[in-house]
């Protein structure tokens, strides 16, 4: 069963068998050629759990083939709505007319919810599964299976290559969706481990949303151990079965697109916590504190499913509780998005007590000001589950009291997505449970959040001194200067030198609005992404608007806010209904629509997402939760190019972040990052990088220079270490880039990028290390580049990828990899085979020439390179007079074949390097019959150069026209 090289399914199957499943060989499973269920175990679960089918097991049948019906009309396209039907046949619409005289009565599929019903189900895992059992089938690592059904896959990577990562087999079981649909129909969720991190995630699911999974006590990973610590908690049949039944939902978006979602661990925790306490009857509080974008609103979501599901709660009503009217809508949004049922709100006063008084038993969404108008109980009922999202803000004062007086025996569960001011200690008397010895009986810290990626680092960034506003130092000198006047003159003083005085300052704010044009237009919007603009108050976002309208335009900008109270009518031109704003909000997150900026005062600081928000320029003053919830909103995450979340700081609020974020957690002082500490930490990531190539003459340029540095860095050991201390580098220059601080760095910064793509593998594995470097750095690679051909290319040698080519190769993946038989050609072997043909002499003479020259170190790199593409192209042709094409291995090429056998222990890395590349453009880039296009010819020829010309900086045409003319005689 086992081997050396496959450690972690060792460890993977043996850690799963502790955990109450019993291993079965895939083979040895009774399971037809293109069968998904093992049906004997699907068959023999029906009649264990059903009397009605008991009675009848024929009945098995006409279950089974419902299930078979919908799991074979699984398509690539429809596979998340099939999974959907599939878990609403299991739990809702299982209804068959198996009763008296053929009346409609609900059967199980599983045994669920408790130990009991648990262990009437059969769980099986087992690994090195082929579907469909036939040629060409897809071999899965890990399969889990309950009852006949497989719920979970997993796939498993080497642990001995840095640059193989979990990220590896995430995106093959992406592969497999597409390619086998039918395998995930029933599907709970997917995993993907190479033995140092452990990440699950939905169908479908794009990888920045795979997750890890991590316990109260264990939140490390890196090692073996730390795998099989989450293995142990996540891959149980109960936590499996929790999450399918109650952990997994589906939701819209706004295009209308069905998506799957699966808890992150902390929902998990957050949401059975509730359950648990509600169950127990005690204590009837308890204060979650998760972290802002971690998802507490689906961890309501969650919570609210499963208790509205647990029959001995005898039909509970669960409420959710916001303070704000904003918040309010976007719960109700995600909770309408994710479609849970019995769902209502109350967008009165009247409309809240009325649902009370009448003891509906349903999910209620509303704000703690609809119970500002009660003055008696509403309802006595102790199975009545309040959950207070944002408890610290509201929750202490008069409608707190009220909402108590409203529900005495309910249960109060407060979330929050800050942690609670040390001074607060009301919040944790109201939620706090004493049994919590920290206060909180569930705890996702930012520093959690960070490491998980469900958020970015936040940095944060002083601005010149003449725009800086210190209020602090503005109130310390007033007070000097007024110290001998009394103090009503002092009053009369401060109403007119104030804050708002500073504020409206008209040419302070122009020279703040010039600094945010520039710093947009040179540090955030060539990466993709917007920004937020903080002001004092309304008048402030008229004067802002009005600066940047003549800097950016117009259509660049839009003011959010609040327009109530508006008598004057100054503010009529941004007064919007809902449908308008979520419009306008659209917009924004639209990357092709032309609004840079939206500016705010105090609208969109709590609740707002959208992860192509970068920057917050911030101008006003907050503190504590009101500071930390506004920031949080550029920390979402979004794609490979987001590395981090930015705050320009013109108020000063940063210049002692202890002070303010005045929180308990010492954790929060670290909340954000100063740019000058990545500033002062710059030239130690460089040293790490440089000293890779110790005694390596970097004023080399071009192929000889990579050549050498390559030599440097000959294991894929050492590569993988350099890729990772490049990869914290770039991190580093993209934050801190056009800084001058940059400059006495550039020419090594080049050099070591120009050598980290020339050694980048050239088969896109191991993604998580070697991930495309960013925007602002190619853009300087780019920069100072020269190619200098004795045949320049032409405007014809240069097309655009068309999109129509682009999605040809993106929904025809077999194309790229070559449908024919897949057998390796030896092509030393055949010339040896037909060495009495004149042409396959003269090859096998020019072959050993070659290999003697190439031992003898008589020939350059470059003029070895040349001779092997020719002899490749000659070595081409004459087989394919022999070898019948449907033969030739069209996923391993001619010319990697011919290295592999005169290749030495002095043939330079950098041209195995080159070999492997040209080899993948024969792979990846032709087509059937490209020769006989303009377009074909074009595309090969621009992706040879940019391989032989850019990346390996080599000025030989004649090398180029060889490289071209194999490629073309390859296929």
């Amino acid at each position: 069963m086992f081997n050396e090289d496959n450690t972690i399914e060792q460890m993977m199957l043996l850690k799963l068998q502790q955990n109450w499943w019993h291993y079965v060989p895939a083979d040895e499973l009774p399971r037809a050629q293109n069968e998904v269920l093992v049906e004997s175990m699907v068959k023999a679960a029906l009649i264990r759990l059903n009397p009605e089918i008991a009675e009848d097991p024929s009945r098995a049948d006409q279950v089974i083939y419902k299930l078979r019906s919908l799991i074979n009309t699984t398509k690539e396209h429809n596979l998340v709505s099939q999974n959907e039907k599939f878990k609403k046949l299991i739990f809702e619409e299982n209804s068959f007319p198996f009763g008296k005289d053929g009346r409609m009565t609900p059967i199980k599929f599983f045994g669920t919810m408790t130990e009991e019903e648990l262990a009437k189900n059969e769980y099986v895992v087992t690994n090195q599964w082929v579907y469909p059992m036939e040629k060409g089938g897809k071999r899965f690592d890990i399969v889990l299976l309950v009852n006949g059904f497989p719920l979970v896959i997993g796939e498993l990577k080497t642990p001995v290559r840095d640059s193989i990562t979990w990220l590896d087999g995430a995106q093959d079981i992406q592969d497999y969706e597409k390619s086998v649909p039918q395998m995930f129909c029933t599907n709970v969720f997917n995993f993907a481990s190479e033995g140092k991190t452990f990440r699950y995630g939905a169908i479908n699911a794009p990888l920045s949303k795979w997750g890890p999974w991590h316990t109260a006590n264990h939140k490390t990973e890196g090692t073996l151990k730390d795998v099989e610590i989450d293995v142990a908690d996540m891959l149980t049949p109960e936590h499996i079965m929790d999450i399918f039944q109650f952990f997994s939902l589906f939701a819209t978006d706004k295009k209308k697109r069905l998506y799957k979602i699966v808890c992150r661990y902390q929902q998990f925790e957050g949401a059975n916590l509730i359950i648990e306490r509600v169950k127990a009857g005690y204590p009837k509080k308890g204060l979650i504190w998760h972290f802002q974008g971690s998802g507490k609103s689906l961890l309501m979501i969650f919570a609210a499913q499963k208790l509205r599901m647990i029959p001995e709660l005898k039909n509970p009503t669960v409420v959710v509780v916001d303070d704000r009217i904003s918040l309010e809508t976007q719960i109700t949004g995600d909770f309408n998005a994710a479609d849970i049922p019995n769902l209502d709100s109350a967008g009165t006063k009247e409309e809240l007590i009325n649902f009370f008084k009448s003891d509906l038993r349903k999910i209620l969404i509303t704000t703690i000001f609809r119970f500002g108008d009660v003055t008696e109980t509403l309802n006595t009922r102790d199975n009545i589950i309040v959950m207070v999202d944002e408890a610290h803000r509201t929750q202490e004062g008069d409608l707190g009291e009220k909402m108590r007086l409203a529900l005495p025996n309910a249960f109060f569960f407060g979330l929050t997505g800050t942690p609670i001011n040390r001074l607060d200690k009301n919040t944790f008397r109201t939620f706090g449970a004493i049994e919590d010895k920290s206060g909180y009986m569930s705890k996702y810290s930012f520093s959690d959040s960070i490491r998980d990626n469900a958020t970015l680092p936040l940095n944060f960034e002083p601005v010149p001194v003449e725009l800086h506003v210190d209020k602090d130092k503005i109130d310390a000198e007033f007070e000097e200067l007024t110290k001998d006047l009394t103090e009503k003159e002092k009053a009369e003083l401060s109403s007119r030198v104030n804050m708002k005085a500073i504020m409206y300052d008209q040419e302070r704010i122009h020279k703040v609005c010039v600094h945010i044009e520039k710093h947009f237009r040179t540090k955030i919007k060539p990466n993709g992404f917007k920004g937020m603009v903080v002001v004092y108050d309304r008048e402030c976002c008229l004067k802002y608007k009005q600066e940047l309208d003549i800097l950016m335009g117009p259509q660049a900008t839009t003011i959010v806010m609040d327009t109530n109270n508006d008598k004057a009518d100054r503010y009529k031109a941004y007064r919007r209904d809902r449908d308008e704003e979520a419009a306008v909000l659209d917009e924004f997150r639209d990357p092709n629509n032309p609004l840079q900026l939206i500016i705010v005062t105090a609208k969109l600081l709590t609740g707002f997402d959208a992860p192509n928000l970068q920057v917050m320029y911030l101008d006003k003053p907050l503190k504590d939760h009101t500071l930390l919830q506004a920031i949080c909103r550029v920390n979402r995450v979004a794609d490979v190019r987001k590395t981090h979340g930015l705050v320009v700081d013109y108020i000063g609020i940063f210049d002692n972040v202890a002070k303010a974020l005045n929180f308990d957690d010492q954790s929060m002082r670290q909340v954000i990052t100063n740019i000058e500490a990545v500033k002062d930490e710059l030239p130690k990531l460089v040293k790490n990088c440089l000293d890779y190539f110790l005694g390596v003459d970097r004023t080399i340029e071009g192929f000889e220079g990579l050549q050498a540095a390559q030599e440097a860095i000959p294991t894929n050991e050492i590569k993988d270490k350099f890729a990772a201390d490049f990869r914290v580098l770039a991190r580093a220059w993209e934050a801190l880039s056009p800084d001058p601080c940059l400059n006495q760095f550039k020419k090594d910064y080049i050099w070591l990028s120009s050598v980290y793509e020339s050694v980048k593998p050239a088969d896109n594995t191991g993604a998580l290390i070697w991930a495309a470097l960013g925007p602002k750095t190619m853009e300087l690679v780019h920069d100072n580049l020269t190619v200098d051909n004795a045949k320049e290319a032409t405007e014809d040698d240069i097309i655009e990828l068309s999109p129509g080519l682009v999605d040809f190769f993106i929904n025809n993946p077999d194309i790229m990899a070559g449908k024919t038989k897949k057998i390796e050609i030896d092509l030393i072997a055949k010339i040896k085979k037909y060495s009495t043909d004149p042409k396959f002499v003269k090859l096998g003479e020019k072959l050993e020439d070659l290999k003697t020259q190439h031992e003898q170190q008589l020939i350059t790199s470059i003029e070895f390179l040349k001779a092997l593409l020719q002899l490749a192209k000659e070595a081409v042709a004459a087989e394919k007079q022999y070898v019948p094409a449907d033969e030739i291995d069209k996923g391993k090429a001619a010319l990697t074949e011919l290295f592999e056998g005169i290749k030495n222990a002095k043939t330079p890395i950098v041209v195995e390097r080159i070999v492997e590349d040209i080899d993948n453009i024969v792979k990846i880039v032709r087509f059937d019959g490209w020769q006989n296009t303009t377009t074909g010819q074009k595309e090969v020829r621009k992706s040879l150069r940019s391989i032989i010309n850019v990346k390996y900086k080599i000025k030989d045409n004649d090398l180029f026209e060889k490289a071209y003319g194999y490629v073309e005689q390859y296929y």
